[in-house]
């Protein structure tokens, strides 16, 4: 019975911080009981030799208070063994990691390393990863907070802004309407979406197409409104410093003195231009707070704002272009834009991604963050990002990006096999994967300058211009900031020339996608870098 009193101290994990000061409480409660256990005994003896005629029905209640506090005692102490066990941290960790990481290990040491430079650098509260290696999840892991104030720690299925990786999944949209012949994406928008007028540049009639909204040439301003300062910007951006003549006159000291003065104002321009690029946040249009019924109704905020560039010309991001090109899906679809999309989440059984609205309950959402003038973090104001849906209206997790990069990866890697018995088809057929991940001329994109746009990605080729010195690799990404968020979705497929490129099925290839919920956070060289640790293994292993 005494053995059943005491608590084993093998019960509790000698290994971690449950143990010693959790379980203090307990060893106390269980001294007491047995301390009156004995002072109970003690009492029944004593009163046992003086009076020895004591009828049963006196000693009948003491029994009964020494029973009843002994099966309280046996019941809380087999409840803490239990408890113990589920609740130690070292069980909770082991949990927590998947069954492939064991050859990971050293990439994912790194990889955290990585993550934890780039959260500290910015100050973002929090931050969630999610990495697969062919097809297979292998890391997903959340780092700091998705709520500051009620201090609730990031996730794997936390529920962060995806932001503009919602294009890539409009363009997967897009691509099976085209595949299936629904549309055609050489024709004016206006065959679909009448409601857009008939656009002029320089006086003369233009056509838009859905192939270049789909590549951002569809000359559609962004979120800066005045077509001047588009333009200026766009041309310093182009502009070369050309080199000063040299002059041999007396006034040679002077003239030494011009480039450094040339030099002080361009890099006094620069710095303005940086300036520019830190208050992309503070245009109107990012914090709208008006609701938008549908898609057509959403076309209001610009339909009628003259075009920045001639459409075919010049590259212009543009999530305004988006939200037409959803309008054209909504209409070759017969449906409204969220309703064929969450019918497509579901065929991708991407089951938390959805539309960021304010009123449903969305269980592990994040909050969402930003620094104010001061450098402190303080909340976001509440945003209404019904007038994009297509362009950056869209809430995920880090589980629900890898399927889907894996998804375009397996269609695209499809058309590299001879033989396809016994696979099932890919999401896309692979001819339209190609499509959607070539290069487009006339594109570039502000987050890697080595890439092309094509249509919802960014593209890099593979380039080694010497030997012994750079070799770029083939990858495809799109990254997103909005209001509180900012994310990132990077596919490197396995070279092309790999040995096992044939024996082994698709998707082959790493995936990663890191979101966080800060705004104005860079995140595709990090996940390039992080990509690239995991490729290493990976070839070691198939090696």
């Amino acid at each position: 019975m005494s053995r059943l009193l005491c608590l084993s101290r093998g019960l509790i994990c000698t290994h971690c911080k449950y143990s010693a000061k959790k379980s203090e409480p307990f060893v106390s409660l269980l001294t007491s009981r047995v301390k009156f256990k004995d002072q109970l005994l003690k009492r029944l003896i004593s009163t046992g030799r003086r009076t020895v005629n004591t009828s049963y029905n006196n000693r009948h209640p003491v029994l009964w208070l020494f029973g009843i506090g002994t099966g309280f005692v046996l019941a809380l102490g087999l409840k803490y063994r239990d408890s113990a066990s589920e609740h130690c941290e070292c069980n909770v960790q082991k949990t927590h990691r998947p069954q492939s990481v064991s050859k990971y290990t050293a990439a994912i040491e790194t990889s955290r390393d990585l993550l934890q430079r780039i959260k500290d650098e910015v100050g973002a509260p929090g931050m969630v990863i999610g990495v697969s290696v062919d097809g297979s999840h292998v890391w997903r892991e959340g780092v700091g907070y998705a709520d500051l104030e009620n201090r609730v720690p990031c996730g794997p299925d936390t529920v962060m802004r995806i932001a503009s990786i919602s294009k890539p999944l409009t363009a997967a949209a897009v691509a099976r309407l085209w595949e299936d012949g629904k549309i055609d994406l050489d024709a004016p928008v206006q065959k679909y979406v009448p409601e857009f007028p008939q656009k002029q540049y320089e006086g003369q009639n233009v056509t838009i197409t859905s192939r270049m909204l789909l590549s951002h040439l569809s000359g559609i301003r962004h979120y800066e409104k005045d077509p001047k300062k588009v333009r200026e910007d766009k041309e310093k951006a182009k502009r070369l410093l050309k080199p000063t003549e040299k002059k041999e006159e007396k006034g040679s000291d002077e003239n030494k003195e011009k480039p450094k003065a040339e030099d002080s104002s361009a890099k006094s321009k620069e710095a303005k231009g940086g300036q520019k690029k830190k208050k992309e946040f503070e245009q109107e249009e990012y914090y709208l707070k008006d609701s938008f019924e549908n898609v057509i109704q959403a076309l209001a905020l610009f339909k009628d704002d003259p075009l920045i560039f001639k459409p075919g010309s010049t590259f212009l991001y543009s999530t305004h272009a988006y939200t037409l090109l959803s309008a054209v899906v909504e209409r070759v679809a017969g449906q409204r834009f969220l309703d064929h999309m969450m019918r497509m989440f579901r065929e991708l059984g991407m089951l938390n991604t959805v539309p960021d609205e304010n009123d449903p309950i969305i269980y592990n959402r994040s909050r969402f963050y930003h620094l104010n003038k001061k450098g402190r973090v303080v909340n976001c104001p509440y945003v209404d990002n019904s007038y994009k849906w297509a362009g950056g209206g869209f809430l995920s997790t880090v589980g629900d990006l890898l399927l889907f990069g894996n998804a375009v990866l397996y269609s695209y890697q499809m058309a590299e096999l001879k033989n396809t018995d016994g696979l099932l088809p890919g999401f896309l057929r692979p001819h339209t994967a190609k499509a959607i991940w070539a290069p487009v001329d006339k594109t570039e994109a502000s987050w890697d300058k080595d890439g092309l746009y094509a249509q919802g990605w960014l593209v890099v080729e593979k380039q080694q211009k010497y030997g012994q010195c750079r070799n770029r690799r083939h990858y495809i990404s799109h990254t997103g900031g909005a209001v509180g968020a900012s994310s990132v979705l990077l596919v490197l497929p396995r070279e092309s020339g790999h040995t096992a490129s044939q024996t082994r099925l698709p998707p082959q290839g790493v995936v990663v996608t890191i979101i966080t919920n800060m705004q104005s956070v860079g995140l595709n060289s990090t996940a390039l870098k992080i990509a690239q640790e995991f490729d290493k293994v990976r070839d070691e292993d198939i090696s």
